[in-house]
């Protein structure tokens, strides 16, 4: 049954929530993998079908190695079908770390007197953004910790502020959001500055486990956070992402309940998640996490590979915190978005010297630090094709509508079009020579096997037209 807006007539009012905990441990307790179901399951997702809660469980109850690279190898062929081989980059940028919730695993929680808190004014997050577009950058989420002073207005303010800067041909086209969750009203002030996606994790999806990590503050309140994309979508903002931070309880019941949210959204709102996330924990400031939900890179990568079979439209972000042999590992079997360059200590982008990595001033420790154009280059030298496309944000293709594009397979002929003509940008206003050979190398590589609704020879007037000094041209 559809939501109504009649229900939200108080912006606040937590919804009745639909995580069973209950019923996601009793499906994963009956899912048998027997060799034929597991294949049975595979040929699904191939044939771009998302899984039901139950498929899903029998991936991952599945242990059989062979079965598991079974698993592996359709995860990667039906990632090169939706997605082709490009990968999109962005960059995080830290607003300010003020924060009134207590998350034991979170070096920015309220108890914690050794976090140095702070907020960028306007003058510095100018100047951040301004180095972040010398290195090339196109794409940014905000991060904003979660308190009073980051409010819907500020938050709005704030993106306004980042689209305004300029430098040479550089400038910020889509700004996506990681903050608190907000009223209705919130949402639809946030709309107006002109985000992308609102992200929002759940951090540990079972309801019990969740109280134990958040024992004070706003977060604490498990319905209203877990309802809060209800109010996005209720308010206009139809791209949003979904994540859970793994290591707070079991990986394989973590994985459930965001199929169950996905089904929850597109049940009510007839659009699932924009992206799914799945960080793992780090070490973080006076933090101490038991190790009994650790996730190790095999499970880890594994669970990438059911996720992506489970959710073939979903794009799915692995940030910095994973090393970059993970991260490399991981473009195989259904990545589509990564960081780039990150630095995640407020005013990072902008000091001088070499950058030190330090708890006393982080939430928690980043283990890939390539510069952004390392990252393209060996993205490059691995036959991926790097991205900076905003152009289904920019024209409406968001929600419904991208859906109406996706799910049919036909998305890859715009983006694929588009990641060559942002990485020819790139390679023209930033990319050192050798950097530049390699790129201009794969573009041409990727228009000799294209084969979509766009013509090669409109593809080929575009790119010349971005050599003669054009840019911001897009399908």
């Amino acid at each position: 049954m559809k939501f109504t807006p009649e229900k939200y007539l108080i912006p606040d009012e937590p919804e009745k929530p639909f995580i069973d905990a209950e019923e996601i441990e009793k499906i994963l307790k009956t899912a048998r993998p027997e060799k034929s179901h597991v294949r049975d399951v595979i040929a699904r997702s191939l044939d771009k079908n998302r899984l039901s809660m139950q498929e899903t469980a029998i991936l991952i109850n599945t242990t059989d190695p062979d079965l598991i690279s079974e698993i592996k190898e359709g995860a990667g062929r039906l990632k090169k079908t939706v997605y082709g081989n490009r990968i999109v980059l962005f960059a995080p940028l830290y607003i300010g770390n003020k924060c009134v919730n207590n998350c034991r695993y979170c070096g920015f929680r309220v108890s914690n007197k050794d976090a140095v808190r702070v907020t960028l004014d306007k003058q510095q997050i100018i100047d951040e953004v301004a180095a972040l577009e010398e290195q090339g950058q196109k794409r940014l989420i905000l991060v904003y910790g979660e308190h009073p002073d980051y409010n819907p207005q500020y938050i709005a303010d704030t993106v306004r502020t980042v689209y305004s800067v300029r430098k040479g041909n550089g400038e910020i086209r889509r700004v996506n959001i990681n903050a608190a969750p907000q009223s209705i009203k919130g949402f639809r002030v946030i709309k107006e500055s002109g985000i992308g996606t609102y992200q929002i994790f759940q951090e540990t999806y079972h309801p019990a486990v969740y109280q134990q990590y958040h024992p004070s503050g706003k977060k604490q309140d498990y319905d209203y956070r877990l309802c809060s994309l209800d109010r996005a979508q209720l308010a206009g903002l139809d791209d949003v992402g979904i994540g859970a931070l793994f290591g707070l309880y079991k990986w394989q019941f973590e994985v459930m309940a965001m199929i169950r949210h996905t089904n929850h959204l597109e049940a009510c709102f007839n659009v699932g998640p924009h992206t799914i996330s799945f960080p793992r924990l780090q070490n973080a400031l006076s933090v101490n996490i038991p190790e009994e939900y650790r996730v190790h890179d095999d499970d880890f990568t594994r669970m990438i590979a059911i996720l992506r079979l489970a959710v073939p439209y979903t794009g799915m972000i692995l940030t910095a915190r994973e090393p970059a042999h993970i991260r490399d590992e991981l473009f195989q079997y259904g990545i589509s978005q990564i960081d780039g360059g990150t630095r995640i200590e407020i005013g990072g982008y902008t000091k001088k010297g070499i950058y030190q990595q330090n708890l006393d001033k982080e939430q928690f420790l980043i283990n890939d630090n390539r510069s952004l154009n390392e990252i393209i280059d060996e993205l490059l030298d691995k036959g991926q094709l790097p991205s900076f496309c905003t152009a289904c944000y920019r024209l409406g293709r968001t929600g419904e509508h991208f859906m109406e594009f996706s799910v049919p397979g036909f998305i890859r002929n715009f983006c694929t079009p588009n990641a060559m003509l942002t990485l020819a940008e790139y390679l023209e206003d930033y990319a050192p020579d050798n950097t530049a050979v390699k790129g201009w190398q794969a573009i041409e590589k990727e228009l000799t096997r294209l084969n979509g609704q766009v013509s090669k020879s409109e593809i080929r007037h575009r790119l010349e037209r971005i050599r003669t000094g054009e840019r911001d041209i897009y399908f």
